[in-house]
């Protein structure tokens, strides 16, 4: 009869340090860094006076209430482009018209399995160009300072649709018939992935619940310590099991 062996379990020592980074890494919200400061003053956007802010927004809006619709016709999105453009040339530092604007550009596209058809290349470049701008305007020069609503709501929808187009970029890469725009080109899978993560973790901190979640889905470090973790599981388990032999 085998006689079993008593395994005492390895306790490991976290230091802070060590505990904070996983903390950061598995809850991106621990991190000091994640600290935003949103303030509830009326709605305000670097760049643009008070005073117009409401007639910009009301032709935002005027802009696209044609794609308020479950399936928008594409006449309907160019128009709501071609008046988004409008806006921009009048006022070029208005970032929700650009964060619209790559929104409406991001309908004609139609399909997701579609986003990276070599024929859609020149969309997909226009859009991650205004969703630049849209991020570059409407965030704090410093980034202690608060934010309004508007503001935060922005950059949450930003950096979110970003991440969900650099995160299906980097699948892409992987697939036959499917190509980059010109501006994404070189790039491996993994280095577009990360670069989803550090937008849908931005999309987080601003407000956005499915891109903080994404965050950690796609966070490379935390790839690579759920692998670790579960080979250290896989061994121990092992290990148990050859005592009892």
């Amino acid at each position: 009869m085998a006689t079993g062996t008593i395994i005492q379990p390895q306790t490991t020592s976290l230091t802070s340090n060590d505990t904070a980074v996983l903390s950061a890494l598995f809850d991106p919200e621990s991190s000091p860094s994640s600290s935003i400061s949103i303030s509830n003053v009326a709605p305000t956007l670097p760049h643009i006076p008070n005073a117009i802010l409401p007639d910009l927004q009301q032709r935002e809006i005027s802009a696209i209430q044609s794609l308020n619709t479950e399936s928008p016709s594409q006449p309907s999105i160019e128009s709501s482009i071609s008046d988004l453009s409008v806006l921009i040339n009048e006022y070029p530092k208005y970032a929700p018209a650009y964060l619209n604007r790559a929104q409406a550009t991001r309908l004609l596209i139609g399909e997701e399995t579609d986003l990276f058809h070599p024929r859609n290349n020149d969309l997909i470049s226009r859009a991650l160009s205004d969703l630049e701008k849209a991020i570059s305007l409407a965030s704090p020069s410093f980034p202690p300072d608060p934010l309004s609503d508007l503001q935060a709501s922005l950059l949450s929808k930003a950096h979110t649709h970003r991440g969900y187009l650099l995160l299906k970029a980097s699948q892409a890469v992987r697939q036959a018939g499917l190509s980059l725009p010109t501006d994404l080109a070189g790039l491996s899978g993994e280095e577009l992935e990360e670069m989803a993560s550090k937008d849908f973790s931005l999309g987080g901190k601003y407000g956005n619940k499915i891109a903080r979640e994404m965050s950690v889905k796609t966070n490379p470090y935390a790839k690579i310590c759920g692998a670790i973790v579960k080979e250290a599981m896989r061994k121990e388990r092992e290990d148990y099991a050859r005592g009892y032999q």
